[in-house]
């Protein structure tokens, strides 16, 4: 199965879990430990198959072909994800990594498409590609005689990549025929947000109809052993589309709260303190301010420092005196300088990228505005 990993309200990602398999086109590509595991049960229950499909005894040879059919398998999973981060890429958009996991792979891009245009294509990108592989290996495939290991490998590899082609583009995120259905819906209203609403809800409702079927088949007629382990799928299947979806509804929700916030609505009135005075003296000119942060200034009056309040509060209040300003400061960098005007996404991306408690926000013309506290940020989003 596959996913485009969705941007909004995320920052990120630096190489996280699994083990890195290799890199392509610069994209590091990584597994989880279950993946190896999964590539195993596949060899397990493909060996039957090739015993019986194929003409002739072949012996322990039949667990290799089967495990050849597993890396086969697993290197489509990964064409399909190329295909979403290469598109993205022509775009212009930062990808992380290639992740495999035990249903399939995602591919963690940086940045959400900016326009449904170019949403619609990188998330067709890697189910076009699965049914084009999967139509051109059942063409080949009648070419080949069926009772051969490649007649039977390349049949195989036909049906695997069908069936992924048409899952992903099932109507629901997380599946990339939900991303698809965002693209259209944002096409048509010009909200993304009300986009990924419509789509998570149907993923949920796909969730729900992939476990009924997987049910129908368990209990209905005829059913059996094999029924079962349909059920198990569709269990896992569904667990997954209705996390996704679950996912995406948060995304939108936390997203539609990022566009009623702004730095300026959040930023905390600051006053600007030279680096040798006592903290206790520097709080008291605050409060009386009616101040919450603190600027450290040089004699020529521009900022080089801020206060960390995790810092102050952190300093026992009988030793503030004796506690220099410069001394619970954090020199400033270029990251650390936010925009006044900027609007939520934007400082959210801002700070993502240079992770910190506080932040100097300045005006165009360089005119100190206040200090922006992550504190505050993240109090504002937790009540989305």
């Amino acid at each position: 199965m596959s996913e485009s990993d969705d941007a909004a309200g995320r920052g990120r990602r630096r190489a996280g879990t699994g083990v890195r398999v290799g890199v392509l086109f610069g994209i590091p590509i990584y597994a989880t430990p279950a993946w190896f595991v999964v590539a195993l049960v596949i060899t397990w229950l493909f060996q039957p198959r090739i015993e019986t499909a194929v003409a002739g005894d072949l012996g322990g040879w039949s667990y290799l072909i089967a495990f050849l059919y597993a890396v086969l398998l697993y290197a489509s999973v990964i064409a399909h994800e190329l295909s979403h981060s290469l598109v993205a890429k022509g775009f212009g958009l930062p990808v992380h990594r290639i992740s495999l996991h035990i249903l399939g792979g995602v591919s963690e891009i940086g940045e959400e498409p900016p326009t449904p245009r170019r949403e619609f294509a990188v998330s067709a990108a890697g189910p076009a590609l699965s049914l084009v592989v999967g139509g051109g290996a059942y063409a080949l495939s009648q070419a080949l005689e069926p009772s051969t290991v490649v007649g039977v490998l390349v049949q195989a590899l036909a049906y695997a990549n069908l069936l992924v082609g048409v899952f992903n583009l099932l109507p629901g995120l997380p599946l990339d025929g939900g991303r698809v259905v965002r693209a259209a819906v944002w096409a048509a209203t010009g909200n993304p947000i009300t986009a990924t609403r419509v789509a998570a809800r149907s993923g949920q409702a796909l969730a729900v109809l992939v476990m009924l079927a997987g049910a129908l088949v368990a209990f209905g007629p005829g059913s059996s052993v094999d029924g079962l382990l349909v059920l198990l799928w569709a269990g896992l299947l569904a667990g997954f589309i209705w996390v996704g979806a679950n996912q995406a509804l948060l995304t939108a929700r936390l997203r539609g709260r990022l566009t009623q916030m702004s730095v300026r609505g959040l930023s905390r009135r600051a006053i600007p303190v030279a680096s040798d005075l006592p903290l206790s003296e520097a709080i008291r000119l605050a409060q009386t301010a009616g101040a919450g942060a603190l600027v450290v200034v040089g004699t020529d009056g521009i900022p080089h420092a801020l206060v960390s309040e995790a810092t102050v509060t952190a300093t026992p209040e009988h030793r503030r005196p004796w506690t220099l300003v410069g001394d619970v400061a954090r020199s400033l960098h270029p990251g650390l300088r936010v925009g006044a005007d900027f609007d939520g996404e934007r400082m959210v991306r801002a700070m993502n990228a240079h992770p910190a408690t506080e932040y100097l926000v300045v005006e165009d013309s360089g005119e100190v505005f206040g200090v922006l506290a992550a504190s505050d940020v993240e109090r504002a989003l937790a009540s989305a």
